[in-house]
């Protein structure tokens, strides 16, 4: 009973605190003249975010390393599979903002990056104050690039993240400064009970903290990016349900794996579990996404409904992981060699042959 409270009262105060700090920060930005595109690329895309970065430090700092790791991962792969796929089966996403095709790439670069900075079995100080380097970097990328975005994409923002900027009172400053500060309390007192919660589960269930790390709390804190993109996929605002994805999991490697090497006294160690599996399965899935949203065409429905069926192989791979089962050697190299190349060379030959999307 005690583990299962920590689980839920952990993932609900990370939820709840990402909430609150988006809120919060995302006025307090439109408040100071920042543009709702750019509070959408950055804040909002971040802010969703922020339960992994408070999981995974928190896990770090206090030697719950495959957590750290495994959070990350399984939250990119959840992000791609499940929550592009869930939005696509509800609308096919169009996408129409420049700086979605151009992040793409840096998604997938960033990727590769981390198991070679892992390669040698950990993240240490320094290869976290270069992943956070660039973190800062790409920030100031997409602040530069997004005053040439297009009209129609500037509008489709500030429906969604305009908020009012002028004639702010004295009073509404310190409540949106209270929601910055409340989030950020419900985020550190969340990752703390939920990180603990899910140490106690891999203990009485026998399996890796790795394995939590990838399922259980991957999932639990990329509820933010869940809500954000379905939401707007309903609305019919596609940029922003492709762009929550695509930030938040260069955000994931570079800020979240960034800070939680810089904050571990010995560094995040990388198991060789993960790197023969996990991030391949996590780089292979950012490709297969690549070709339809490169070329600006749509990720159809079949292709959300393959790649939720896609996230149900990867969790069969981890339950036969868990139970030591001798197929698992046979299901990972269907998921290695065939299954997700397969895919994004079927999702290129047909943009290929169907330009308009259809």
């Amino acid at each position: 009973m005690m583990t299962a409270a920590l689980l839920i009262v952990g993932t609900l105060l990370l939820l709840a605190g990402a909430e609150s700090l988006v809120r919060g920060a995302s006025k307090l930005a439109a408040a100071v003249g920042i543009s709702p595109l750019v509070v959408g690329l950055t804040v909002v895309a971040f802010g969703t975010s922020a339960p992994e970065l408070a999981v995974s430090a928190h896990a770090a700092f206090t030697g719950e390393a495959d957590i750290a790791i495994g959070n990350v991962v399984g939250s990119n792969i959840f992000n791609i599979l499940f929550i592009l796929g869930l939005s696509a089966l509800i609308t096919p996403l169009v996408v129409a903002q420049q700086l979605i095709r151009l992040d793409i790439p840096i998604m997938v670069g960033v990727s590769i990056l981390l198991p070679l900075l892992g390669m040698d079995g950990k993240i240490d100080r320094f290869d976290g104050l270069l992943l956070f380097a660039l973190i800062v970097a790409y920030t100031v990328f997409l602040i530069r690039q997004s005053r040439r975005e297009s009209r129609l994409v500037r509008e489709e923002y500030a429906r969604e993240f305009g908020v009012g900027a002028a004639e702010k009172t004295p009073r509404a400053w310190v409540v949106d400064l209270a929601y910055v500060v409340g989030g950020v309390l419900m985020l550190v007192l969340g990752s703390r009970w939920l990180v603990e919660g899910a140490v106690r589960v891999a203990v009485d269930l026998g399996v890796s903290e790795l394995v939590i790390g990838l399922t259980l709390i991957a999932a639990g804190t990329s509820l933010p990016e869940v809500a954000t993109s379905v939401v707007a996929s309903l609305r019919g605002e596609r940029d922003i349900a492709v762009g929550n994805v695509i930030g938040s999991n260069i955000f994931n490697i570079l800020a979240v794996v960034g800070l939680s090497g810089l904050v571990s006294p010995q560094g995040v160690p990388v198991s060789m579990e993960a790197l023969r599996f996990d991030i391949p399965v996590m780089i292979m899935v950012a490709l297969a996404c690549a070709p339809a949203l490169l070329t600006g065409m749509a990720v159809q429905r079949w292709e959300g409904f393959l790649f939720l069926a896609y996230y149900l192989a990867y969790l069969a791979h981890l339950v036969l992981a868990a139970s030591g089962s001798a197929a698992l050697p046979n299901l990972d190299g269907l998921v290695l060699s065939l299954m997700i190349p397969a895919t994004a060379l079927a999702v290129l030959v047909f943009h290929r042959r169907n330009p308009d999307g259809q």
